[in-house]
């Protein structure tokens, strides 16, 4: 479905017959638009974020209220929250002029406010038709954001429409059926949006992941009928301010393989791809708002399937650094897979590393639905995703890695096995896991099992695909600086 354009003028349009005002608790509003408080109050309505109202305004206009909260709690979260509740109250006009960005305090940054908001329209128009014949689409074909910031404001909105449509792109991916997105798929959209972006792209197929001894990556697709794929992206700007590599997991179903899922288990298991669709959508917008870091992306693919060629519990699989991992379980195979991923990103020299999947139930069990897991062998370089991602707007936590949990992952006839064997402090080992591969690299591992896909619309979402850790990946690859590397 298109989305609206977005832009900024300085004043409302003459024309406007659609004006969002933005009402503070307490019922204030700000714009010097006028909007009916009384009939608010009589309504009992309350100006919580995001919750609007529909009403006449002047001269045939119509006024949109929407809700900003308390006058000193506006900041960006909030202004892509209202902004993207206002294209839902908005969605049978074509066109809208709102006045969100009037509620920011003396002194705010403009830029980051009108990215939020741009953010915000674009993200809570999303929807996925694809495989829909019946389609009651929005008629909302352009929102006119007023406010002050001259080019630095309407940078900022250009680069909220850019890393929406990112989303957007990370959101299709994750919603597309099984069917029509296997490891070859991906691939291919993969090298388009390449082309189109302005990125490099190779794709190694399963012979040459053999050949290069990504055992990971081969065992896990070997028992299906679409063979997987590693999928790497290069974005390499003039003078690059160091180097980043963003490692996704990409199982394009994930069936749990000999160790099969419950059926219950299997239904949204499309979504076991959207660490590498995040990355993929994060690199796309990279040339777009000029980033001065070098990005590779590795997008890890394969579908994890039951078959006479399925790798068995017991089977011993070597990773492309030479170490050896004994599968006892077959549904844990996205670590398989990142394995080869992260090797990959060491060998290619990335100053830091960042792996993103919807790696464990445990984490969800954590942390809900609502906020990753993230770990690293780097304070340093976590404190800078955590950042990243505090500003973008997506939540994550915080967790340990204890290294006296290693030896849970101890094995009898390998180096390791893929999982430690009890029901505890399942996120923390699959982070031990990882961090095997990574050497001295900093290295953050974002566990998005919880936020990936929800079975309930959200602010910025419908049901489904998020997008989460799009936004947090590109305002990492834009604000990035060097760690010290671990000794």
């Amino acid at each position: 479905m298109p989305s609206p354009t977005v832009n900024l003028v300085a004043a409302v349009p003459l024309d406007a017959q659609v004006v969002a005002v933005p009402v503070f608790a307490g019922l204030e509003s700000v714009g010097g638009v006028a909007v009916d408080l009384e009939h608010l109050r009589a309504r009992g309505w309350e100006a919580k974020v995001g919750a609007t109202a529909t009403l006449p305004g002047s001269d045939g206009t119509t006024v949109i209220a929407v809700g900003v909260g308390p006058r000193d709690d506006v900041d960006a979260d909030v202004l892509r929250t209202a902004s993207a509740a206002l294209v839902r109250a908005a969605s049978k006009f074509t066109s809208v002029t709102s006045l969100l960005l009037d509620a920011i305090p003396e002194g705010a940054d403009r830029t980051v406010a009108a990215q939020a908001a741009a953010e915000g329209a674009l993200l809570g128009a999303y929807r996925f038709t694809a495989f829909k014949s019946d389609v009651s689409a929005s008629t909302l074909a352009s929102v006119t954001l007023v406010g002050r910031g001259g080019k630095k404001a309407s940078d900022g909105v250009a680069r909220g429409a850019a890393i929406a449509e990112a989303v957007a792109l990370a959101r299709d991916l994750i919603n597309t059926p099984p069917g029509d997105l296997s490891p070859a798929v991906l691939a291919r959209r993969a090298t388009e949006v390449a082309a189109a972006s302005g990125l490099g792209v190779e794709v190694i197929d399963e012979k040459q992941a053999r050949k290069l001894g990504m055992g990971g990556l081969a065992g896990v697709g070997q028992g299906s009928d679409n063979p997987p794929r590693l999928i790497k992206l290069t974005y390499l700007p003039e003078k690059p301010r160091g180097s980043l590599a963003l490692v996704g997991k990409g199982i394009t179903f994930d069936s749990g393989g000999l160790s099969l899922k419950p059926a219950d288990g299997m239904m949204t298991m499309k979504c076991d791809m959207s660490g590498a669709a995040a990355v993929l959508a994060a690199m796309s917008v990279l040339p777009a708002i000029g980033a001065r870091t070098a990005v590779r992306g590795y997008l890890c693919a394969a579908e994890n399937m039951p078959s006479g060629r399925s790798i068995r519990p017991g089977d011993v699989l070597r990773i492309s650094n030479g170490r050896t991992v004994e599968v006892l379980n077959t549904d844990a195979e996205g670590r398989l897979v990142l394995a080869d991923g992260l090797v990959t990103a060491v060998s290619e020299g990335a100053d830091a590393i960042v792996d993103v999947a919807t790696l464990t139930g445990a984490c969800v069990v954590a942390l809900g639905s609502k906020i990753a897991g993230l770990m690293g062998n780097s304070d340093e370089f976590v404190d800078q995703v955590r950042a990243a991602a505090d500003r973008a707007g997506e939540p994550v936590w915080h967790l340990p890695l204890p290294s006296d949990y290693r030896k849970l992952l101890d094995s009898e006839v390998a180096d390791m096995k893929n999982i430690s064997g009890g029901r505890n402090g399942g996120a923390l080992t699959a982070g031990l896991f990882l961090q095997e591969f990574v050497g001295t690299t900093p290295w953050a591992h974002l566990d998005i099992a919880g936020p990936a896909f929800l079975d309930e619309s959200g602010p910025l979402h419908p049901k489904g695909a998020t997008g989460f850790a799009v936004r947090t990946l590109v305002e990492l690859a834009t604000s990035f600086i060097r760690p010290r590397r671990r000794s």
